[in-house]
């Protein structure tokens, strides 16, 4: 059976995925909803008047809506579908650009009806991303301090014979 943590991992690993994929998409294509897809446009066009330096670089409002979706997308589906180590990093990109959307509406002035799903997804990948750092050999270092007190004591009664 399963363990509690790893089952854990695994509903937030698929739940975090799928949300990103779709959030994503909504980015990128109107596909889904045209609604959506019109204001993520509006929105990326007033954080980009609101970073010029962004523009400075070459970056569009429309680059950078494209960037974060496909971001989005490619990590939403490391998170959905490939086991291991890249679940981790997609996890801490898509951590990265959760930061950065806060920044974008803080910068714009945006109310938190706005951004709190940025939060809650921020502190959701978090909690993903500490679950599955923690160490699975907590176990084998507390077998390995039994081991250590067993020949601690093996070594006092050879002391005292």
């Amino acid at each position: 059976m399963a363990s509690p943590r790893t089952v854990t991992i695994v509903a937030l690993s698929l739940a975090l995925g799928l949300f990103f994929v779709f959030m994503g998409t909504i980015k990128l294509t109107p596909r889904l909803s045209k609604d959506a897809y019109s204001e993520m446009k509006r929105a990326y066009k007033s954080y980009a008047k609101a970073l010029p330096g962004l523009k400075k670089i070459g970056i569009t409002s429309v680059l950078l809506r494209k960037i974060i979706g496909s971001l989005e997308v490619g990590c939403g589906v490391v998170l959905t579908l490939v086991p291991g180590r890249p679940k981790d990093v997609a996890n801490f990109l898509l951590l990265l650009v959760m930061l950065a959307v806060l920044f974008f509406h803080q910068l714009v002035g945006d109310p938190l009806k706005r951004y709190a799903h940025a939060l809650v997804f921020g502190i959701l990948l978090t909690c993903r991303l500490l679950i599955a750092r923690q160490s699975d050999d907590r176990p084998e270092r507390e077998d390995s301090r039994e081991e250590q007190h067993l020949n601690d004591q093996e070594k006092n009664k050879v002391k005292q014979s």
